[in-house]
């Protein structure tokens, strides 16, 4: 089992900057690759970025691409989301998740939810205009 507890969520305004963070628990995380979703209400959970387990390649939905960085710290079991140049847009609670996945680069459907099989709770990110 791998628990995950995100935190760093808050009200911001469009044009500001925050950092999310996912810390990690209960199996070796250098062994898990990383992604980021997120949900807006009365949406589906969306998918924002990930990152393979030792960092060596990241992935990004293109809504975010050039605004959002995705990086892990191995340890201390930590995986982050830079988020620059916030929209309002961007509001909604964001999700980390894990898959037991050991390799530079991810083959899989890093984009599909059903991938990973642990997740956080999730924590409120709001934009406002």
């Amino acid at each position: 089992q791998v628990q995950l507890v995100e935190s760093g969520g808050g009200l911001v305004q469009a044009g500001d900057s925050l950092r999310v963070s996912c810390a990690a628990s209960g199996r070796t995380f250098s062994n898990y690759a990383m992604g980021w979703f997120r949900q807006a209400p009365g949406k589906e959970r969306e998918f924002v970025a990930a990152i393979s387990s030792n960092a060596g390649s990241t992935y990004y939905a293109e809504s975010v691409k050039g605004r959002f960085t995705i990086s892990r710290d191995n340890a201390k079991n930590t995986v982050y989301l830079q988020m620059n140049s916030l929209k309002p847009e961007d509001t909604a609670v964001y999700y980390c998740a894990a898959k037991y996945y050991s390799s530079t680069y991810i083959y899989y459907d890093y984009s599909r939810k059903g991938e990973y099989a642990y997740w956080g709770q999730g924590t409120q990110v709001t934009v406002s205009s």
